[in-house]
């Protein structure tokens, strides 16, 4: 039996009454949804060209690309395109999207490339030792395959081959629909299933997925291809009258977008995260040892004047915008990467100013705990925050001291053949350290404000694993990249479900 018939004969017997809704849920698994939803080569046979991270699950087939010109190319020519290279960044973003496939030999779960795919339903394998980009193709090992060469990217399993497989398209029976709205049945009003979500088109999608709302909405990634030079020109303005020009155009794009996305999820809550631009990733130069642990976030906000004023300008205005069109907006304004409570109070001084100057109501305000020091403090940022956050990939790197773009091919791939971890961190939420941290951030925040509202943005918001365990300790809402929001949907039920018994 395969994965479809598993959901139609378990949502047909709880029609029929042979066995409760409950057991329905509890026959299908996470896997089997995705069995449905996405795109397989299944058993091919081929030679196996390399492995890597399954990083973003499908199948795509096209034709090698090595830069943004060259996927253009090949789609403004009719054709497929999969993109590779040693590692992506947000220059690379207007090519990712149109490409069917995404291979890197850098990177991890939670590395760009990674993140991106998932988040666009994009097949990709990150993290492929012995992968090297050379001029006009790539190289593993002895064999060396040509630019314009077709590849398959079997994303589910981290294999790429050589040549066009044959893929065959994910289709859902319309029982999945039924299962997931017994799902909802049993999450209402205890658990929520938000997305990531940065863009209008991605938004929409999510909320035909099912999301009931925006856990993420990463500003950052608003700034991207044509849009980067933007976001450069305030982060190196030199003077008063450059920095107050280079603002003056962030506050008029991020308005538009900002609208376009608190119109697709209207009437339903969006948490926009204020700007967290690791500076390596849209500068050309950074001198930075160590980038994601330097100048980013909310650090980068306190250094440069009028930043995060002028997103919280553009966003207030959109809603204004919005309620002028007949809209419902719901917002929650959260800062990044603090440690400090000093930190919050400052920049939350900053919002609350601007939301006073517009006269809206109702807009939240909090923050998203990643680091260690600000899970241990949370009783402190309690008193300053509405409600918290957990970004726990950044939580994860940092609680292992593991760089989230190196370890996984280097350090955890070796770890798991050797028995000392089963999973990846970054994939699978470890329980007895982070998720450790994650606990006690939601009993100091809560013994401090009894109601704040507790959620991960975090990938691991997809994961069936990590999500049983956040909400055993009580989290409001679960987030994650809008592909995997029914495989959430289930997976929080499951938990509930597991929690009653």
């Amino acid at each position: 039996m395969n994965a479809a018939e598993r959901i139609v004969k378990a949502v047909q017997g709880a029609e029929s009454g042979s066995h409760s809704r409950a057991d329905a849920l509890r026959a299908v698994t996470p896997e089997d949804l995705g069995e449905v939803l996405f795109a397989s080569v299944g058993d091919h046979g081929a030679q196996v060209l390399c492995s890597g991270i399954a990083a973003s699950p499908g199948a795509g087939v096209g034709r090698l690309c090595l830069s943004v010109d060259a996927v253009l190319d090949v789609v403004d020519a009719g054709e497929e395109a999969v993109m590779v290279a040693m590692e992506t960044g947000p220059e690379d973003e207007p090519a990712m999207r149109w490409s069917a496939g995404i291979v890197t030999a850098h990177g991890g779960l939670a590395s760009h490339a990674a993140i991106y795919s998932r988040g666009m339903a994009i097949p990709a394998v990150c993290g492929i030792d012995g992968l090297v980009v050379e001029d006009g193709g790539i190289r593993v090992g002895d064999t060396f395959v040509a630019e314009g060469d077709v590849l398959t990217v079997d994303g589910s399993s981290g294999e790429v081959v050589v040549g066009g497989l044959a893929v065959e398209a994910a289709e859902a029976p319309p029982e999945l629909d039924v299962l997931l709205s017994w799902a909802d049945e049993i999450r209402a009003g205890k658990v929520g299933v938000r997305a990531n979500a940065d863009t209008g088109t991605e938004a929409g999608e999510a909320r035909r997925l099912g999301a009931e709302g925006i856990g993420l909405c990463r500003t950052e990634h608003m700034f991207l291809g044509e849009r980067l030079p933007v976001i450069r020109r305030a982060l190196t303005a030199t003077t008063d009258d450059e920095r107050r020009s280079a603002l003056a155009e962030i506050e008029t794009v991020q308005r538009t977008d900002f609208v376009a996305v608190l119109e697709a999820m209207d009437g339903l809550p969006v948490t926009v995260r204020l700007l967290d631009a690791p500076l390596h990733e849209f500068l050309e130069e950074s001198h930075e040892q160590n980038p994601m642990l330097g100048l980013r976030g909310v650090r980068l906000a306190l250094v440069t004047e009028g930043l995060y004023s002028t997103q919280v300008k553009a966003l207030l205005q959109a809603m204004a915008d919005r309620v002028a069109d007949g809209g419902n907006p719901i917002v929650e304004i959260m800062v990044p990467l603090v440690s400090v409570t000093a930190e919050l109070e400052i920049s939350r001084a900053w919002i609350d100013q601007e939301i006073a100057a517009s006269g809206i109501e109702g807009v939240s305000v909090g923050t998203m705990i990643e680091t260690p020091r600000a899970a241990l403090r949370a009783a402190d940022l309690a008193a300053h925050a509405d409600f918290v956050s957990f970004g726990t990939n950044d939580l994860t790197q940092m609680t292992y001291g593991f760089s989230r773009d190196d370890v996984e091919a280097s350090v955890i791939a070796p770890y798991i053949a050797q028995g000392l971890v089963d999973r990846s961190p970054f994939d699978a939420l470890d329980h007895d350290g982070v998720g450790e941290l994650v606990r006690m951030g939601v009993e100091r925040g809560r013994a401090a404000k009894p109601d704040l509202k507790c959620g991960i943005c975090g990938e691991h918001g997809g994961d069936p694993s990590s999500i049983a365990f956040v909400v055993g300790i009580g989290l409001d809402y679960v987030s994650c990249s809008p592909p995997r929001i029914p495989t959430a949907r289930l997976a929080v039920a499951q938990a509930l479900l597991d929690l009653d018994r």
